[in-house]
This record gives C-alpha cells, structure tokens and sequence, in this order.
C-alpha cells in the first residue's frame, strides 16, 4: 500500500513524501525547505530514491541542493523550466518508473501559473504543485487563462477517486471565494463547515478528492450555469466559452485577494 505524508514547510506549503507500507525508501516532492525534510528522513529512518519537482519557485526547490548534497538521487522536473538542479527533464507522456514502490508516475504538462509547469500521475494521486488546489487555483504568474482552463480541463480527465495533493494549505480562503461565486452550492457550503472545523483542529484539508473538488471548485466548474452566471454578472458581460468563464473567474479572485 502506498503511503503520502505531508510535511508542513514554510507559513502554508506541503512537501510530500511516497512512500510504501514496510519499505524505507521514499520520493520526495517539491521540498522547497530542506530542513524539515531531513529532519523526517532522519527521525523515520528513511532513504530517498528520488526527487519529483512540478515547477520552478524557489519554495518548491529551495531544499533541493542540500538534499542532493547528502543523498544522492535523481531529480525529475519539468523540461520546459529552468532548473539547474534537474537532471532528468520531463514533459507530457513521460513515465518516471519508481520501481522500489511498485508505482509509475505520469507526467501531464500543465501550463499555467508557470509557462513549463508538470504534474505527475499514478493510482489515483495527483501531485499538482499549484495548478489545482483544494477548492482553487494557482494564480496566472506566467502563462494564460487559456492555457490554466485547458490544464485544469485535462486534470477533471482523470478518475473522480484522484487525490489531488497540491502543495499549498489554502482550501478555507479558497472555499470562501467559491461562496461569493457559489452561494446556494449545498454541497460547497457543507465543505465550508467541514474545513472549518478541521483547520480548528489543526487537521490538514490535503489531499481531496477530484470528485469533491468537481462539485466545489468554481475554477473546474466554468461550464456550470450558475457560475458562468455569476462571471457574467461580474464582468457585466456575456462570456462565450469555459476559458472565458475562467479568466473572469481567475480575475475576480484576485480583486479580493
């Protein structure tokens, strides 16, 4: 059985570490921090096999030099980003085979909030960095509205039981957003409650599952009347498409942020 931890970094990141039940050996995830990454290592006895980035911010690859000075192991990354520290480049349809763990990750090009951003795939977990979070998105630093709609578009491809671990704890402000677009979202409003009282309790809201994110996540939802509605009434124009939901959508979110 495979195993996904979390380990907070910084004021809101998570790093993730695979792992499998009985086995030592773990890929890590965009450590942006190394610190608490050995720290875990070292208090789990765990060997690193291999390092998995999905993007190029310093807080998602801070941690990778001293990482790699004290184990040497690969790191995968995107192709299209400039990554010193990579050394085994990846774009879509690319297969990075973890053979220790009995898993294959599929790495799914998702432009966006970067130009070169990937995630990576496999047995209903998506590792995302900050294109999809829970109940939100990754803001548009470098790439398109176009091109953020067509990855998220590519992300709700995939099976309703997919994980999603992204890399951030924003889910309650995100689901607050979603509110103003969403009011009468029954099913939003429950999540809202529920986050609520997990945050109370210092509980983490990562990962979700792609079928939840699906029914409360505006951001995969442009095709929804209600929420293209509301977009209109926002821009006080009529929107022609998904992606143009999306930009307003994207755009009134960041008015508020």
């Amino acid at each position: 059985m495979i195993n996904v931890t979390p380990i907070p970094a910084f004021n809101d990141n998570y790093i993730w570490l695979i792992s499998k039940e009985n086995n030592k050996n773990v890929v890590i995830v965009d450590p942006g921090d190394a610190e608490p990454v050995l720290a875990t290592l070292k208090e789990h006895q765990y060997q690193p096999i291999a390092i998995i980035i999905t993007h190029h911010h310093a807080d998602h690859i801070g941690g990778i030099k001293a990482l790699t000075d004290q184990y040497q192991v690969p790191v995968y990354g995107p192709a299209n980003e400039h990554i010193t520290a990579i050394n085994h480049p990846l774009t879509e349809g690319d297969i990075v085979s973890i053979p220790e763990l009995g898993i294959n990750l599929q790495v799914l090009d998702v432009p966006g909030h970067t130009r070169g951003h990937i995630a990576f795939y496999a047995d209903n977990m998506l590792f995302c960095g900050d294109t999809l979070f829970t109940g939100g998105c990754g803001r548009l630093f470098e790439g398109t509205a176009e091109q953020m709609h067509h990855s998220l578009s590519k992300i709700t491809a995939l099976p309703n039981e997919t994980q999603v671990y992204c890399a951030h704890e924003y889910t309650l402000d995100n689901l607050n957003f979603a509110k103003v677009v969403e009011p009468d979202n029954t099913m939003l409003l429950q999540r809202i409650l529920d986050t609520q009282v997990a945050r109370k309790l210092n509980k983490f809201t990562v990962p979700a599952t792609l079928e939840l994110e699906k029914a409360t996540n505006p951001f995969l939802r442009c095709h929804v009347p209600n929420v293209i509605k509301a977009a209109e009434q926002f821009a006080s124009k009529p929107l022609n498409s998904g992606a143009e939901t999306f930009a307003v959508v994207r755009h009134w979110k960041d008015t508020l942020d």
